[in-house]
C-alpha cells in the first residue's frame, strides 16, 4: 500500500490544546497569569527534563497537560464503507497579474470522497496548581464551557465532511493527593476526562473538469415502446441509426451592393433534426454561435458577434488547444459529411479565428458543360444591371458569370446594347442564371428554371474563393453562415 499520512489525530489533538490555552488565574497581588499548556503525560522523565535534571526543582505551576489515554472503534456510527460522495466545485477565476479573483468562473473540479472510519478518542487534561485557590479559578473557567460538550472544528475547509466534531467533559478527578509521607510537598493535580467522536478519512480523489462540451439527449424512447404504448394495429418499427444528429440548416444568401461588393444576406439558422422517432441532439457549451465567413470565425454569444473571445472560450476545455493543429468541425443538414478545417486565433484580434478548410470535406463543385468544355468554377458575380459586361469580356477570355438579376425580356423590342450578341441579336437570361461568352454571343450554361428544387448545384467563384450551391430557386453560400449551438464543435 502506498504511504499516506495526513495528520488527522495530530490535528484533533492541536485543536483541544488551542481550546485549553488562554486561561488565567489571579494572584494575590490582583495579577492575572496566563495558564501555559502542554501536550504529553508527566512521565518521570519528562518531569525530570522540567526540573532540569535536577532534584533541588520542582516544576512550575500551575500549568495544564493533555495526552490521550484512549483510542476505541466507535462500532455504533458505522456506515457503508464502500459508498463514495461526489462533489462539483468551482473556483473563481483569479488574475496573477492583477494578483486578484475575479468575479468569472475559474476552474472546475470533482472531489470524491471515501467513506471515513469512525473512532472515539479519549484524553485526560491535568491540571497543576500549588494551591485550592488556583484550581477554583481555573476550573471554574473551564467547566462552564461543558453543558454537557462544546463544538471542536478541526479546519475550515468546505469539503473537509468530517471537521465538525464534539468534545464531552466525561469525569472528574479532583485531586492527585494522598496522605503525606515525610514533609515533601507534591503539586495538586487535578485530571479532567475528555472523550471525542471522531473521523479517520482515506485519501481524496479530486479530479480536475473540464465543461460539457455536447449535451447528448435522447428525444423519445424507442420505437417499439412508443407503439406498444399508443397501440398502432399494424405498423411496424422501422429501424434507427442511434448515431444520427441534429445537423444545421443554415441558408445564406446573396446580394450585390451598390459598390458592387457581393453580400451576405442571412435568410434562416436553425435545427434540422432526424425525421427518425428516435433521434440524438448535441448542445454546445455556453450556448454559443459561431459565425462563419470565408477563412475567418467569430463567435456570438447573446447575438453578439465577437461578444466571446476565442481565448475565454477555450480556456474552459479540459484540453490543449494549438494553433495550425486543433480543428473546428461544422455539421449541415445539406452536406453527409463533417466539414473540417484548421484553425488558429489572430494574434492581433483574438475575436476572430482564421481557418484553413480541408478541401476534401468540402462539398464538391457540380461541372458545368457548354460548347467551351466542362468547368465547375464561375469567374464573377453581378447584378446586370449595376455591371458593364464589356469590362468582364475584356478582363477575362470567355467568362463565365452568375447573374443575380434577369437580362432582356421577350416583348422588349430593342434590349440592352451592353448584353447584345455580336450579331446585334438580344440575350435573354433569368436571375440565377450562370452565363458565359464564348466570343461571339452569350450562352446560358445552367438554366435555374430548369433545376430540380432537390438537388444541389455547387460553384466556386474564382475571382473570391467563395463557393455558393444553388437549391430550392436561389443561389446560397455552401456552407458559411451562422452555426447554432450544436451544429459545430472543437476538435483539440
Amino acid at each position: 500500500m502506498q504511504h499516506f499520512y495526513d495528520g488527522q489525530i495530530r490535528r484533533y489533538l492541536t485543536q483541544l490544546v488551542r481550546m485549553f490555552s488562554g486561561f488565567s488565574y489571579q494572584d494575590g497581588k490582583g495579577q492575572l497569569t496566563t495558564v501555559p499548556v502542554m501536550y504529553g503525560d508527566i512521565t518521570r522523565q519528562v518531569g525530570s527534563i522540567l526540573r532540569d535534571n535536577s532534584e533541588n526543582k520542582i516544576p512550575s505551576a500551575p500549568r495544564m497537560g493533555i495526552y490521550v489515554q484512549g483510542l476505541e472503534q466507535d462500532t455504533s456510527r458505522l456506515a457503508d464503507s464502500s459508498y463514495v460522495n461526489k462533489v462539483n466545485i468551482r473556483e473563481r477565476a483569479f488574475d496573477e497579474a492583477g494578483n486578484e479573483y475575479l468575479n468569472t468562473s475559474g476552474k472546475n473540479y470533482t472531489v470524491e470522497r471515501l467513506m471515513p472510519t469512525p473512532y472515539t478518542l479519549t484524553v485526560n487534561v491535568d491540571l497543576w496548581t500549588t494551591n485550592t485557590d488556583q484550581k477554583l479559578q481555573i476550573l471554574e473557567q473551564i467547566l462552564m464551557l461543558f453543558n454537557p460538550s462544546l463544538e471542536l472544528q478541526t479546519t475550515d475547509n468546505y469539503l473537509d465532511w468530517t471537521s465538525l466534531s464534539v468534545v464531552n467533559l466525561d469525569s472528574i478527578s479532583w485531586s492527585s493527593r494522598s496522605i503525606p509521607q515525610g514533609t515533601e510537598t507534591e503539586i495538586d493535580v487535578a485530571t479532567m476526562t475528555f472523550t471525542t467522536p471522531i473521523f479517520i478519512s482515506p485519501p481524496t480523489k479530486v479530479k480536475r473538469l473540464g465543461v460539457v462540451t455536447d449535451i447528448i439527449s435522447r428525444i423519445a424512447g424507442s420505437v417499439d415502446d412508443l407503439l406498444e404504448e399508443f397501440g398502432q394495429p399494424g405498423v411496424e418499427a422501422v429501424p434507427v441509426d442511434d448515431n444520427s444528429e441534429g445537423k444545421s440548416n443554415i441558408r445564406t444568401g446573396l446580394a450585390v451592393t451598390d459598390t458592387g461588393e457581393i453580400e451576405r444576406i442571412k435568410q434562416s439558422s436553425d435545427w434540422q433534426l432526424s425525421t427518425n422517432t428516435l433521434s440524438i441532439r448535441k448542445t454546445a457549451y455556453q450556448n454559443t454561435e459561431l459565425l462563419v465567413m470565408n477563412s475567418t470565425l467569430k463567435l456570438i454569444s447573446k447575438g453578439i458577434v465577437g461578444g466571446k473571445t476565442w481565448p475565454e472560450f477555450l480556456e474552459a476545455f479540459p484540453d490543449t488547444f494549438v494553433d495550425g493543429v486543433s480543428q473546428v468541425v461544422l455539421g449541415r443538414a445539406d452536406w453527409p459529411y463533417d466539414i473540417i478545417g484548421t484553425i488558429a486565433v489572430n494574434p492581433l484580434n483574438n475575436a476572430e479565428a482564421t481557418v484553413i478548410w480541408d478541401e476534401d470535406t468540402l462539398p464538391t463543385d457540380t461541372i458545368i458543360t457548354s460548347d467551351l468544355g466542362a468547368r465547375s468554377k464561375i469567374d464573377y458575380i453581378i447584378d446586370p444591371t449595376k455591371s458593364n459586361p464589356t469590362d468582364l469580356v475584356n478582363a477575362t477570355t470567355n467568362p463565365r458569370i452568375l447573374l443575380l438579376g434577369p437580362i432582356g425580356d421577350p416583348i422588349n423590342t430593342d434590349g440592352a446594347d451592353a448584353w447584345k450578341n455580336n450579331d446585334d441579336s438580344d440575350f435573354i437570361a433569368d436571375a440565377n442564371d450562370i452565363v458565359e461568352w464564348d466570343g461571339s454571343k452569350w450562352t446560358i450554361v445552367f438554366d435555374a428554371s430548369e433545376q430540380d428544387p432537390v438537388d444541389y448545384t455547387y460553384v466556386t467563384n474564382l475571382n473570391s474563393g467563395v463557393q455558393y450551391k444553388y437549391n430550392q430557386g436561389e443561389w446560397l453560400l455552401s456552407f458559411e453562415g451562422e452555426y447554432p449551438n450544436g451544429a459545430w464543435r472543437i476538435e483539440f
